[in-house]
Parts: structure tokens; C-alpha cells; sequence
């Protein structure tokens, strides 16, 4: 019985961050190849609930440690797990009687983009544009399957980064129309819908992008009506004479899902059940006329009780803001996407459903837990107990993700290049410079990716 109490609390009080300490503590040290061994060594019973995180974990990981091919093998997995998901309704209705834990992870909306993000870029640094075609194709699916299941304008419905990379993906194969209609897109949803949501505007380089594809494609009155839109009447495109480097710095790590609860009041008028917190100002009501009358009677029955929910913790970022040296010339990285943003208003959009559930399923339990205390007091006691220390929000995302991105592009010159980025702590502690030298003998586009793992404290300590 002791042991069973404390395999109870043990599940009961660990989020996920916490069931995977090792992997977490070992890939935020910046221990890369031993967080890769102890993500592989997991025990098969975390991989059947937790199967997409697991394949994007080894892809982010493998991924950063350059080994591309193997990163898009577990990445094309993630993404044919992503399409072909279906939901198990016998683990959904005993997720009621026990917690969410119990059921299949399926993944963030946006995590779902950022799985065929990484895919991409993944193709782009071997020089396989056209694989990196593929996905872009795919990533204009998945935006338009976005849009259609949030019609609202207050919601995360279009991802202004995806038609940013878009745009470089078609401007690698020289299809400057496209890329075009892509930085067009992207600059229309952060003016717009970035703006309001997360207070973003479009990045000063996405105007240059959308001038020089313009040009490009000859479309002359597109680039002139830019030009008068951004006040940019003095840009002239002069083309570089080995391409472009499109350098892509993922900063931080993206937030932690935590769990907090809070205790609601119940009210029964009739044939409705009303679960009431005032603090918060949160009332639900629940309409019970076709639940059997010993539910009927539970339901009845309860006061108060507690429930969990998920909820996102910020990972502070370490180094606020980062520039490019290259030819005696300072370049500047600009923000492109914030994902700790991203990930707390995507959880936002559904929140309404996280507690309907949730206290669909405190509710359950506990009329089940009051109709076996009127037929045995000492086993509904135990079915109480078992029903508070079972009681969890889901904590599962994918927390190996950037906390944001920046981005930028640096001219290159045919020849060696030598190109040192500074990174920026937020607090007042000197720059980190990191320097790479390119060998350019044909003019392109040439594609790097720096991440940083650091945060403003160890989160290993916190969650």
C-alpha cells in the first residue's frame, strides 16, 4: 500500500519537465551528445503516450548538432504523425476518470509548423532546395488548415514567420514571384495580426526582402507603391556579388507548460450544474438532464473541490539582442517570430475547453467518489485520496524549442568571408562574439542557424 501511495504522488506531482530531468538538465548545459543518448535511452512506456515529442526532440537535437539527414528523418515521422492522428476515444473517456496524462500527446498548432520549420531549413543548409520546396508546400497547407478552424481575428490563425521562410525558400530557387507574394504575406500578418496579438511589427529586413523581389520580378508598380508604404525612396537594389548569407539565430528555450489549480463552488439550479470561482470571476455552467440519477445525486452532492490546469511558464532569455559583423559592417538581427508568445496564446485560444474538461472530469470523479463512500465509507475514502493525488493538468510541449528567432542577411563577397556575430546579454555582462568563415565560389544563397541555449536562470532548478 505504501508503495502504491508513493508510485501515486510521484505520478501525481511530476510534470513533464520533471519526468525528463536528465535529457532537460544535460541539453540546457549545452551537453548535446548526452542529452541526445538520454533522450534515446527513455523507457518505451514514455514514447507510446508522448510520440511526437519524442520524434521532435531527436530531430531539434540532431538537428543543432548538424547530423541534417537523421534530424529529417525524425522530423518526416513527427509530420506523418501529425496527419494521420487520431484520437483513441477509450483513452479520452478514461482520461476523465484519471487525468489527461493518459491520452496521446498530438501537438501545439504551432508546433506543428515549427516540426516542417526545422525540416526546411534542415534541406536549405544541404543545398537540397527542392526538398525544401516540398515543405514549403506542405507549410502553405497547414497555414490554410490554421485559418480555417480559427476564423476570429483575435486568434493565432496565420504565422507570418512560415510565409517569411516561404519566401526565402522560393528566393533560393530563384522564383522571386512567389517569394514575393510570400514577404507580401508575412509583412500584411505582422502589421496586422501580429501587431495586436503580440505587439510585433514586421522586421525592417522583410521590407528590404519585398523591394527586391519586386524588382526582381518585374513588377514596377508594386515596388514603387512599397517604396512610397516603408519611406524608403532612396533603396537601390545592388546585387551582391557572391549572394546572400541568411543567418538564423534561435535564442533561448520556449516556455515550460506548468500546472496551477484552483478550488470552485458549486451550484445546482434544476438540471444544471454551475462551477463557480470568484476570485477569478470564472462560472461553467454544465447541463446534467441526461446523466443517469445516481450521477444526478454526485453531482448534487459536491461543494468544493480542486482542479488542474496546464499553463506556460516564461524561460527569461539570457542575451537580448545579437548583430553581425562582416566587411568593416555591423548588420543588426531582427526579431522574426517570438514563440514563447506564440505557444501562451495558443494555449489561450482554448483554455475555455481546457477547464470545461477539466472540471468535466473533477466532477466525475468525484460523484463516482460519493456513490462509492454511501456503499463502502473506507473505499470511497481511498477512492478520494486516489482521486486527489491523480489529479494533473497536461504539462507535455515541446520544450526544446527557441524562447524566439531572429533573422537577417549578410552580403557576401566571392572568396573567404569572415563573419563574427555578437551576442548581447541582458544583463550588463560583456558581448559573446562567435566568428565563422564561409569560402564562397559561386554566387548564392548560403543558409546558417546559431542556437543559443542559455536562459536568464537555470530552469533545470525551477519546474
Amino acid at each position: 500500500m505504501v508503495l502504491l501511495f508513493s508510485l501515486l504522488i510521484g505520478q501525481g506531482c511530476a510534470t513533464y519537465y520533471q519526468t525528463n530531468y536528465s535529457f532537460n538538465e544535460a541539453f540546457e548545459r549545452g551537453n548535446l551528445e548526452a542529452a541526445l543518448q538520454s533522450l534515446q535511452d527513455s523507457p518505451s512506456r514514455d514514447y507510446r503516450k508522448t510520440e511526437f515529442l519524442y520524434l521532435v526532440n531527436n530531430g531539434l537535437l540532431l538537428s543543432v548538432l548538424g547530423r541534417y539527414e537523421e534530424s529529417n528523418e525524425y522530423l518526416e515521422k513527427a509530420f506523418i504523425f501529425g496527419e494521420d492522428f487520431r484520437i483513441n476515444y477509450l483513452n479520452e473517456a478514461a482520461s476523465y476518470l484519471t487525468n489527461p496524462t493518459i491520452t496521446n500527446y498530438r501537438g501545439e498548432d504551432h508546433e506543428h509548423l515549427m516540426v516542417l520549420y526545422y525540416k526546411a531549413m534542415n534541406f536549405l543548409k544541404m543545398g537540397k532546395n527542392s526538398e525544401a520546396l516540398v515543405e514549403c508546400r506542405r507549410l502553405n497547407i497547414r497555414l490554410q488548415q490554421l485559418s480555417d478552424r480559427y476564423q476570429s481575428d483575435k486568434k493565432f490563425q496565420r504565422d507570418a514567420f512560415i510565409h517569411l521562410l516561404m519566401g526565402i525558400i522560393y528566393e533560393a530557387d530563384n522564383d522571386f514571384n512567389n517569394a514575393f507574394i510570400a514577404y507580401r504575406n508575412a509583412y500584411e500578418i505582422y502589421q496586422s495580426d501580429y501587431q495586436e496579438l503580440f505587439n510585433e511589427s514586421a522586421p525592417p529586413q522583410l521590407k528590404t526582402d519585398i523591394l527586391r523581389t519586386a524588382l526582381l520580378s518585374g513588377l514596377q508598380a508594386e515596388f514603387e507603391q512599397f517604396k512610397t508604404e516603408f519611406d524608403m525612396q532612396d533603396y537601390r537594389y545592388e546585387p551582391t556579388e557572391g549572394g546572400d548569407l541568411v543567418f538564423l539565430w534561435h535564442n533561448g528555450l520556449s516556455p515550460v507548460k506548468a500546472e496551477w489549480s484552483i478550488n470552485f463552488v458549486v451550484n445546482r439550479n434544476g438540471n444544471t450544474v454551475t462551477f463557480i470561482n470568484e476570485e477569478f470571476g470564472f462560472s461553467f455552467p454544465f447541463n446534467i438532464g441526461d446523466y443517469d440519477e445516481e450521477d444526478k445525486s454526485g453531482l448534487a452532492a459536491l461543494e468544493v473541490f480542486r482542479v488542474a490546469f496546464p499553463k506556460y511558464v516564461e524561460r527569461p532569455v539570457y542575451f537580448a539582442s545579437a548583430s553581425i559583423e562582416a566587411d568593416q559592417t555591423t548588420i543588426d538581427l531582427q526579431q522574426v517570430e517570438d514563440v514563447n508568445k506564440i505557444a501562451q496564446q495558443v494555449l489561450s485560444q482554448r483554455m475555455t475547453l481546457e477547464f470545461s474538461k477539466a472540471l468535466l472530469r473533477a466532477a466525475l470523479k468525484k460523484a463516482t467518489e460519493y456513490q462509492m463512500r454511501k456503499e463502502n465509507k473506507a473505499l470511497g475514502s481511498l477512492f478520494g485520496i486516489i482521486n486527489a493525488l491523480t489529479e494533473k493538468a497536461d504539462t507535455r510541449n515541446w520544450q526544446t524549442l527557441p524562447h524566439s528567432i531572429y533573422y537577417s542577411r549578410v552580403p557576401l563577397k566571392l572568396g573567404t568571408n569572415e563573419v563574427t556575430l555578437k551576442l548581447k546579454p541582458a544583463a550588463d555582462k560583456p558581448v559573446e562574439p562567435h566568428t565563422f568563415t564561409y569560402v564562397i565560389d559561386k554566387k548564392g544563397m548560403i543558409f546558417h542557424t546559431f542556437t543559443s541555449l542559455e536562459t536568464r536562470y537555470p530552469s533545470y532548478n525551477l519546474y
